[in-house]
């Protein structure tokens, strides 16, 4: 997308931004007017879509172990509703078995082991000389029948397949665990942006986020006040965190504050964020 920048000095390099309905152009007549090129396709406001669901895999690995147990304990009693053949069912249970093993009994061993080498080594080094040294030897714990690589990747993939099933429901998806947390849309009475200002090389970077909120926002609203009694103006509309302000720094020193809003469609929500002064120039 093109960057719109409603100070001196505008750009259309920022991959950013694109461009709104500047107020500033020049009709036909006016000395200068050029013609306008061809209307630029304005991006669609995103469809407001139910509620979104976090990831359904744990972040945890003792929860992921857990959850994998889970699966593999459910899957067979809904093979028939989902149209899933036997031998699909049997490979995803051995795959959970196999990443069960490797992340709930092999990890914690070897990390185990780790720590016994570290001490193996030092006791090389600064040991009393007193005996003959013997390093440890790691032996993997028993139990494991290990699976083609990719298990989890087929895991998820067949997930995947379970929610395109025809026989595939809600409940079906939650006594599997393969729904997410509800995500709860932002509280707009008190939801606004949080900007951070720093310098760049190149000028001035707005830093700014989501918040976790992405999937009910579209787009933020920066504007500059650049001091000199201008007031506030519109900088970009941005979709990528961290906004590039390249204008140039002056030669003597003024303040520069900025300040955010997050939009949905052509419409703000929210609050705008506490404005983020910076001295610039000298």
């Amino acid at each position: 997308m093109k960057v719109i920048k409603f100070d001196s000095g505008f750009t259309f390099d920022d991959p950013n931004s694109y461009w709104g309905n500047p107020s500033y152009q020049l009709e036909a007549g006016d000395p200068g007017y050029v013609p306008p090129p061809a209307p630029i396709n304005q991006p669609k406001p995103k469809r407001r879509k139910g509620m979104r669901h976090n990831t359904y895999f744990p972040l945890k690995v003792g929860d992921q172990v857990t959850w994998l147990g889970n699966f593999k304990n459910k899957l067979p009693g809904y093979a028939t509703p989902l149209g899933l053949a036997a031998g699909v069912v049997t490979a995803a249970e051995a795959d959970c078995d196999w990443v069960s093993y490797v992340l709930g009994t092999w990890l914690p061993a070897i990390r185990a082991f780790a720590e016994a080498g570290t001490d193996a080594a030092t006791e090389a080094q600064t040991g009393d000389g007193a005996a003959l040294m013997s390093l440890p030897t790691f032996t993997p714990p028993a139990g494991g029948v290990p699976t083609n690589t990719g298990a989890l990747t087929r895991i998820f993939d067949l997930v995947q397949t379970i929610k395109n099933a025809a026989g595939y429901t809600e409940a079906i998806g939650s006594d599997l665990g393969v729904i997410g947390s509800e995500k709860s849309a932002p509280d707009f009475a008190t939801f606004g942006p949080v900007l951070k200002i720093t310098r760049a090389p190149a000028g001035i970077t707005v830093g700014w986020g989501w918040q976790g909120k992405q999937a009910f926002l579209d787009i933020i609203e920066i504007q500059v006040d650049r001091g000199g009694g201008a007031g506030w103006q519109l900088l970009a509309f941005d979709t990528t965190p961290g906004y590039n302000d390249t204008e140039p720094i002056p030669a003597t020193p003024v303040k520069w504050q900025y300040r955010a809003i997050y939009r949905v469609g052509d419409q703000r929500v929210g609050q705008w964020s506490a404005a983020v002064a910076v001295v610039v120039g000298g």
